[in-house]
């Protein structure tokens, strides 16, 4: 016989949804938190099919009570067939809560995102908020007012008869990782999914000091050094440890004018667009002892059109043309689209300050793999359009029903609206400032994408 468990936080509806399948009050309920501690069972007929169905306590780790309470729930989703994952609807998605539901899915069972306390179609809208937990199977009911329970039902009824789906590790050993991921304060510790590797790519025009700049970094002779433009045609992969961090630097060919390239710099070109295709940060070096030109803004540009997070070196600062204040605002004034993009000074030569390259791409890398958890990015962009309301679109009004970081590497946030159309690109740099000015992305691009509700956010 089938095994059906309802998870969730505290108050969240679960014992009242066990009552309703049950068709009569068998669980206590109760505005108070953790009123369920010990896991309930009961024999439910689902219109002929029977299973039997699981009600546990609240996860919570507020006391060591709970904790015991919680080890008891994640043990029952282990030994379940079909899992309900409660969340209250009312409420803004808890990162808590989209953690553990990720961390259940791995159990390899089928399981059901449930979003209660959504008494009418008002307040379905709320609803799509919690799609930012990429379930396959949500449903947006109110147990307390009988509201589609069915459509839930009909989905638990098609899992009945279907085999039980075995644990992707060994069981015991898959529940014991699921409740160690648990810290001491209740929070479900992150997976180290983030790679120990970092690219950094190394690109400027011929001559500005890449290969110079590379040595120094390293503190040895890896790269030929030469007064000639366009010694390095190769890129070059040189590896050193950076703190925790295996940091690869690839130093790539100068970049001529397009008129000027031929023959074999052709192939380093195209070969160092395909480096740049695996590289995470850009090392942009201009030569501070001439002007910048417009060669110099097209080899910016590559850092926009491959996204990737960027420092801006300026070498042979022994010989600059120009006091700091001018150099950085004749630099920002013509890189407007790397305004987020720290400067460095140095001198590759003599080796001054190179060394402080390195702590700035640990912070860089630690930018461009930031992940915002949803109630907080909610509420920045909650007060933004308050302080400054979305213009109407076609005299039609343009709202934001949520905001969910899709994806790192950069950041990328997908903006869920009924008009996603109607928000101007002049809105989302509003909205990208903001989030910049309470977050710190410095160093990384930082892409804000208007979704309709139910498009994928992977989709462009």
């Amino acid at each position: 016989m089938k095994k059906i468990a309802i998870l969730g936080q505290p108050n969240v509806g679960k014992s009242s949804l066990f009552n309703r399948f049950a068709k009569k009050r068998i669980a206590i309920t109760s505005d108070t938190a953790g009123t369920t501690r010990d896991v309930k069972k009961e024999y439910i007929d689902f219109d002929g099919k029977e299973a039997q169905l699981l009600d546990t306590g609240g996860i919570d780790d507020s006391s060591e009570l709970f904790k015991s309470v919680k080890n008891k729930a994640i043990e029952a989703a282990g030994e379940a067939d079909v899992i309900l994952y409660v969340v209250d609807g009312k409420r803004l998605p808890d990162e808590r809560d989209r953690d553990l539901f990720y961390r259940l899915q791995k159990l390899g069972r089928p399981i059901a995102l449930v979003v209660n306390k959504i008494d009418n179609d008002k307040e379905e809208e709320r609803a799509w908020e919690f799609g930012s937990f990429g379930a396959k199977n949500m449903f947006a009911v109110s147990v307390s007012h009988n509201r589609r329970i069915g459509k839930l039902i009909e989905w638990i009824k098609s899992h009945l008869d279907e085999p039980a789906l075995m644990l992707e590790t060994e069981g015991d050993d898959a529940l014991e990782n699921l409740i160690e991921q648990f810290d001491e304060t209740g929070v479900l510790q992150e997976e180290d999914e983030t790679p120990n590797e970092i690219g950094v790519a190394i690109i400027g025009r011929t001559n500005v000091g890449k290969s110079s700049l590379l040595n120094a970094l390293l503190g040895s002779d890896r790269a030929v050094v030469s007064e000639v433009a366009g010694t390095t045609i190769d890129p070059v992969d040189e590896s050193m440890t950076i703190e925790d961090k295996t940091v690869t630097f690839i130093d790539t060919a100068g970049l001529r004018r397009r008129g000027k390239i031929q023959g074999i710099e052709r192939f380093a070109l195209n070969r160092t667009r395909q480096m740049l295709e695996r590289a995470d940060i850009a090392l942009l070096v201009l030569d501070a002892s001439a002007p910048l030109s417009e060669l110099d803004e097209k080899i910016a540009g590559l850092v926009d059109e491959f996204k990737l997070g960027c420092i801006i070196v300026l070498n042979k600062w022994d010989e600059a043309i120009g006091s700091y204040e001018e150099v950085v605002e004749e630099l920002r004034y013509r890189f407007k689209f790397l305004s987020w993009a720290p400067v460095i000074t140095v001198s590759a030569k003599s080796k001054k300050r190179v060394h402080k390259i390195s702590d700035m791409i640990l912070k860089v890398y630690e930018n461009y793999t930031r992940h915002i958890p949803t109630g907080e990015l909610n509420e920045v962009v909650k007060q933004a359009t308050v302080k400054h309301h979305i213009p109407s679109f076609k005299g039609k009004p343009v709202n934001i029903l949520f905001a969910s970081q899709y994806a790192v590497k950069p950041p990328k946030i997908a903006l869920i609206s009924n008009r996603p159309n109607g928000i101007h690109f002049s809105y989302i740099r509003y909205l990208t400032n903001q989030l910049r000015e309470k977050f710190d992305f410095e160093g990384t691009p930082l892409i804000l994408l208007p979704k309709r509700r139910g498009e994928r956010e992977e989709e462009s």
